[in-house]
């Protein structure tokens, strides 16, 4: 075989310098198929087929760089060859098939219109195959075993967790609200169907925030052996007019094929405020929606569909989502106490060197922080000793010292919650709606 010509090399440069120019490639390709280098022609024009996988002329030179016909040069013409006369007793030479080989792992190419054999792809593809790498990478096809798996993808429902009411630390006023209200009577169907209590049911969880609103409401999913849906603002509002009632409407649909089924909507103000407010006519379509959707479109449609919401901002909501039958029953969710913050104190420290820890003493010593705010207390005496350790170059454990001066340096971040909550309180607790939170600031002084 012939060394490559100039001619040649100078178009290998500009192939290098412009990859994904088709025609540029094909002409190397010519060239090379002309100057007798079949093998890198044939490498050229599955590179060229990858990017161009309909292109005719790419075909085409693959089927004369495979087969080795000879190339007709430049401004001369390919003749064809004349017809011979077959022999006495055989068919023409158009009605003979060439034979296939069982052997070689392929089907028989397909004969074209004219009766003349196709060019087999399959066997191209594996013959250079292992010379040109695939540019994409194909997911794997998954047949769909209905809808129950289709919903489970596009909305991630997840299935019955492990997560118990008994998991959550301390809160036993929470938990206590939690049976009396909305869990007893699940558990007890019998006295269910006797005192004609549906399933359906709805409970808003409301307070400052990071005091676990939705580890609780996953908990409530485990303690109903529920899957479990939850929702935020950002997987429902679409910018599109049409689209948000669309995802409401779905997403109902999926927790009651997913039965049962809690549906967790989060930052319910953002997803249910008052239409009175708003001027968009989308948001306020939206809101209808998921109204109609609480009520189920049809009797007992949303039988087995458990709904919980979260909210910061209770007063916020649309009234109407707090009508009988939708999200009559709520509850208010405080900063955690005494046995909860040891509980929480105790998870993010069970992993970290730690010397001589009074839990009791450190956990009056938070007193009024969140859950968020007792992980923050943790981070940052982890933080002061692992600063200390760099620089003495002796690594010394966190102690007391470490978790008090954090502490004392961790405003509550409930304080401006509570601000607020103060004037609702105060001013806007019509028929006694907020009349937990009432006795709590009295309790901790604050109204």
């Amino acid at each position: 075989m012939s060394a490559e010509s100039p001619l040649i090399k100078s178009m290998r440069t500009a192939v290098a310098a412009a990859p994904d120019d088709v025609p540029l490639r094909l002409h190397l390709a010519e060239l090379l198929l002309t100057a007798g280098h079949g093998d890198a022609a044939v490498g050229e024009v599955a590179v060229a087929l990858q990017h161009a996988p309909g292109d005719v002329q790419a075909r085409e030179l693959m089927v004369r760089a495979l087969a080795g016909a000879p190339v007709a040069t430049p401004g001369e013409a390919a003749l064809p060859a004349p017809p011979q006369s077959p022999a006495p007793g055989q068919p023409p030479a158009s009605a003979v098939v060439p034979p296939q080989d069982p052997a070689a792992g392929h089907p028989p190419a397909p004969a074209d219109a004219s009766g003349r054999p196709g060019f087999d792809w399959k066997a191209a593809e594996d013959q250079v195959g292992d010379a040109v790498p695939p540019r994409f990478v194909e997911a794997p096809l998954t047949v769909d075993g209905g809808g129950d798996a289709g919903d489970a993808a596009a909305w991630d429902v997840e299935r019955p967790g492990a997560v118990r009411l008994a998991d959550v630390g301390g809160m036993h006023e929470v938990k206590e609200r939690l049976e009396a209200a909305f869990l007893a009577p699940l558990r007890n169907p019998e006295l269910r169907r006797l005192y004609g209590k549906s399933l359906r049911g709805g409970l808003l969880l409301y307070g400052p925030p990071g005091c676990g609103k939705t580890f609780i409401a996953r908990a409530v999913a485990g303690e109903l052996g529920a899957n479990f849906l939850s929702v935020s603002v950002n997987d429902v509002l679409d910018m599109w007019i049409g689209n948000s009632e669309r995802n409401m409407h779905e997403l109902f649909q999926t927790a009651r094929r997913q039965a049962p089924c809690v549906v967790f909507l989060d930052e319910l103000d953002a997803l249910g405020g008052k239409r009175s407010r708003t001027q968009s006519s989308g948001m306020r379509n939206t809101v209808n929606q998921l109204l109609t959707e609480l009520d189920g479109v049809e009797a007992e449609a949303n039988e087995g569909v458990f709904v919980l919401a979260a909210t910061n901002v209770p007063w916020d909501v649309d009234i109407a989502l707090r009508r009988p039958g939708r999200l009559d029953r709520t509850l208010l969710v405080l900063p955690p106490d005494g046995p909860a913050r040891e509980a929480i104190l105790r998870y993010h420290l069970r992993e970290r060197p730690i010397e001589n820890v009074d839990l009791g003493k450190l956990v009056k010593a938070t007193d009024g922080l969140s859950g968020a705010d007792l992980a923050h207390v943790c981070e940052a005496a982890a933080e002061q000793a692992l600063l200390d350790s760099a620089r003495t170059g002796s690594v010394r454990l966190i102690g007391m010292k470490d978790l008090l001066a954090a502490a004392a340096q961790i405003a509550p971040s409930t304080e401006p919650w509570f601000a607020s909550a103060r004037n609702v309180a105060m001013y806007a607790n019509d028929g006694g709606m907020y009349d937990d939170l009432v006795a709590y600031l009295k309790k901790k002084r604050k109204l």
